[in-house]
């Protein structure tokens, strides 16, 4: 492990790449809180660093569910609007983490490499478009009284979605956040930060049933002092990524997400 390695070479690289760890964390519980993708802050510096992919990825999420609880606890007013959505999809989310937890062992760590990009791109145009599809289900509920309850599909689209992005989450997990807002704009009516602060719960779910999995099928593969560095970091910036996020206006969060998710997909696509 690097930190052993740095260790053997002085306090002063010690304190580089724990100071390092830190501070992806920070950024990574900011950036997740506000829009989402911060595991492509973190997850990086790890690999770089010297940490195993598997390593690295099981550590980041156990790591990143304190900056969750933090941004989720600084959205807690937003959250009353979403409380019914809230009991209808933390068991999809808890369920689709366990799972993808699950299948990082099963499958090459290169399964959801290849599509993520795309998928990032999916939520961002989801979240662009769900204004629009917002006010024509609006519109539609205005001209037909009779037919303004929510359509049996669209909740089960909307569970379904959330259980299969809590899969992907449990697995790989890059900017889900993006993908769960994006998913839920154009499935529910409720505004885009009431929907930003139930990203963060579900998020939180998602990184807590995964990490708890982790830790049960292959112990080995959680390095603590790097989960303790992120943890710390993740759990500041989640406050200040709920105070920085709740004062932006509904489109700066749209824009903030489209800006963000397109940085992740150049990165991607680059590395």
């Amino acid at each position: 492990m690097v930190i052993a390695t740095l260790g053997q070479a002085g306090a002063g690289a010690d304190w580089f790449a724990w100071a390092a760890i830190f501070a992806a964390g920070f950024g990574a519980g900011t950036i997740n809180t506000v829009v989402g993708s911060g595991t492509l802050i973190s997850f990086p510096v790890l690999l770089l660093l010297g940490y195993p992919p598997v390593v690295a990825n099981v550590s980041n999420t156990l790591g990143l569910v304190p900056g969750s609880l933090s941004g989720t606890f600084g959205y807690r007013r937003e959250l009353r609007a979403t409380a019914h959505l809230a009991r209808l999809l933390l068991p999809a989310s808890a369920v689709g983490g366990a799972a993808g937890a699950a299948l990082l062992f099963l499958l090459p760590s290169e399964a959801f490499e290849l599509i993520v990009p795309a998928l990032i791109a999916l939520g961002i145009a989801m979240a662009l478009l769900g204004p629009l599809v917002q006010r024509a289900a609006a519109r539609r509920a205005a001209s037909r009284p009779e037919a303004a309850s929510v359509p049996w599909w669209k909740t089960a689209g909307t569970f379904a979605g959330v259980l299969l992005l809590g899969v992907y989450g449990g697995y790989f997990g890059a900017a889900q956040g993006i993908l769960i807002v994006g998913l839920l704009s154009l499935l529910t009516a409720e505004t885009i930060q009431s929907l930003n602060g139930l990203k963060n719960l579900l998020v939180m779910v998602v990184n807590l049933i995964a990490a708890a999995t982790f830790a049960l099928i292959a112990p080995a593969s959680l390095d603590w002092p790097a989960v303790a560095l992120i943890a710390t970091g993740s759990a500041l910036g989640g406050l200040v990524g709920a105070r920085i996020g709740r004062r932006l206006p509904a489109p700066a969060l749209r824009g903030a997400i489209a800006v963000v998710g397109t940085a992740a997909i150049v990165y991607m696509l680059a590395t």
